[in-house]
């Protein structure tokens, strides 16, 4: 079942909504953290209709989510310009993910810095080939994946995918990038001498335009590592659009078990 299908199927309570993990949305024994991410920034959009552009996401992943949810929003604060959200999902098991939404209009600034180029060696989406099928978690298969970077024999800390989501039909733009954005595996991972479990701890997002936009849905996503000491790890993220505009840069904890 797609993230549009799953919203229309939601079930409304008080401040937020209820709605069932699909098994193809699972990821080990949770969720993908991009579906749940959506979710709970479905709910914070839906506190007002008119609320300004996101601008910045930070997420906790807290716990495991399964089966039914609760997702549930508030507003922390309206100021004349930004708006501050925070969201939280739940399931028998308890809390799993809180996040905190910053929405933000535009302003008159004098100040002009777009200083997130693309890779060097990214390969276009139309001449990159695709991941073999099969291959991943189970929530791969609602995107299509190609290797944006060339491949190497050399264990790198680096990992860049273009990322296209299949059903993204009646979805908003930015619940959509969510969905996508933490599409990758951690930088690290084949650089781990041996297969081992790993969970995301917490993500930080920030937009960088009001309005993501792309051809044909796909999008460049790059994770790079830049620490892995004592069982936890840090990386670098960022997301081009299919011309190579950066859309959003961002930073995530994971933890690695083994």
């Amino acid at each position: 079942m797609s993230l549009p299908e799953t919203l229309s199927n939601l079930r409304r309570i008080d401040g937020g909504f209820a709605t069932i993990v699909p098994d193809g949305w699972m990821q080990g024994r949770t969720s993908y953290g991009g579906f749940s991410a959506a979710l709970a920034l479905e709910a914070a959009r839906g506190l007002a209709d008119d609320l300004p552009p996101l601008r910045s996401a930070q997420v906790s992943f807290v716990g495991p989510l399964a089966g039914e949810v609760e997702v549930r929003a508030r507003i922390l604060r309206r100021g004349r310009n930004a708006s501050w959200i925070s969201a939280e999902v739940s399931s028998a098991a308890g809390v799993g993910l809180t996040a905190t939404f910053v929405f933000m209009g535009a302003v008159d600034s004098a100040l002009h810095l777009h200083e997130v180029p693309p890779p060097a060696n990214v390969v276009p989406v139309d001449q990159a080939k695709p991941l073999p099928e099969g291959r991943g978690p189970g929530f791969a298969g609602h995107f299509n994946r190609r290797f944006g970077l060339p491949r190497t024999d050399r264990p790198e800390p680096e990992i860049g995918w273009w990322v296209q989501l299949k059903d993204r039909e009646g979805l908003d733009p930015m619940v959509e990038l969510m969905l996508c954005a933490d599409a990758l595996p951690p930088g690290v991972l084949f650089m781990m001498p041996n297969p081992a479990p790993i969970s995301s701890m917490t993500w930080l997002v920030n937009l960088l335009t009001p309005l993501p936009e792309t051809r044909d849905g796909w999008w460049l996503l790059r994770s790079a590592g830049n620490y892995a000491e004592k069982g936890c790890s840090s990386q670098d993220m960022a997301i081009w659009n299919a011309d190579g505009t950066a859309v959003a840069v961002g930073m995530q904890s994971i933890a690695l078990f083994g």
